[in-house]
């Protein structure tokens, strides 16, 4: 299983609310989230619902083609229906199609990693990745779900929001201590913003990953809506002064994506 998996969240507030459909879909989330073929036992085990209800609700999204079960192999994956319906919003609500271009470009340029990212109720989506031309093993990739306050792209992000929906990300986070250098409660985080507001840019200083730095610029609408961040990031914690150096780049790369977001009418949230 991801690390963004909680299989209480199969009995949360929102699946209670809407019920059979909230607690199916909720199934549907935890086997997506294996990331590879699952056992029913498996799924099971994470999931806490009884077995005659977790087995009616794996048929039904069988049936719907949201789920695809090998007999062979006993196993459950995603469906031929989901992969078309996540292809269909992926393209028309996330980032990734239209700063493709310009990430391409940043990564040619500067040789490191580069990230796409969006807001997910407060979490960072991690929506596109450029490996460095020496890549190294990191936790961000395409589709993963991480921690906004421990992150470049997640401040950076977080930095630009309204009161209203800083507060509720904010509600949303555990301040875990990923690292020696982790915020470590909300009074250090809000301080953080508003430095990064002052400069314009956001650091993961080894917050996330141990030797993981990154510097992030937000991607910001014609009204300064967060659409998103970009960040270049080096597994050499001594290259920051490096990476200070991209900070002109990284913001400019940023503020064409914004542009050709809003060119391409980026969908309202």
């Amino acid at each position: 299983m991801t690390e963004h998996q909680n299989p209480a969240a199969l009995q949360g507030d929102k699946a209670k609310e809407d019920g059979t459909v909230g607690r199916t879909l909720a199934v549907l989330d935890l086997v997506a989230g294996f990331a590879r073929p699952v056992k029913f036992a498996e799924i099971l085990q994470a999931a806490a619902l009884p077995k005659a209800t977790l087995h009616r609700f794996l048929q039904a999204l069988t049936n719907q083609d949201m789920l695809a079960f090998d007999a062979d192999r006993q196993t459950y994956a995603p469906g031929l229906r989901l992969v078309r319906l996540a292809h269909s919003a992926w393209a028309q609500s996330s980032l990734a199609p239209v700063a493709a271009p310009f990430l391409d470009a940043l990564s040619t340029e500067t040789g490191e990693t580069i990230h796409l990212a969006q807001l997910e109720r407060g979490m960072v989506l991690y929506v596109d990745k450029r490996n460095a031309a020496r890549p190294v093993e990191m936790f961000s990739q395409s589709g993963k779900v991480g921690p906004s306050y421990c992150t470049g792209v997640g401040k950076a992000m977080l930095a630009y929001l309204p009161e209203d929906k800083l507060a509720d990300a904010i509600a949303r986070t555990s301040f875990h201590a990923f690292t020696p250098t982790t915020l470590a409660n909300e009074q250090m985080l809000r301080a953080e913003l508003t430095a990064i507001r002052a400069r314009g840019f956001a650091w993961d200083n080894e917050e996330h990953e141990p030797g993981i730095v990154c510097i992030a610029a937000p991607i910001l609408s014609q009204t300064n809506r967060v659409l998103g961040a970009l960040s270049i990031t080096t597994a050499n914690a001594h290259d920051r002064a490096k990476l200070e150096g991209y900070a002109p780049r990284v913001l400019q790369t940023a503020r064409n994506i914004a542009e050709a977001a809003n060119a391409w009418r980026f969908p309202e949230q």
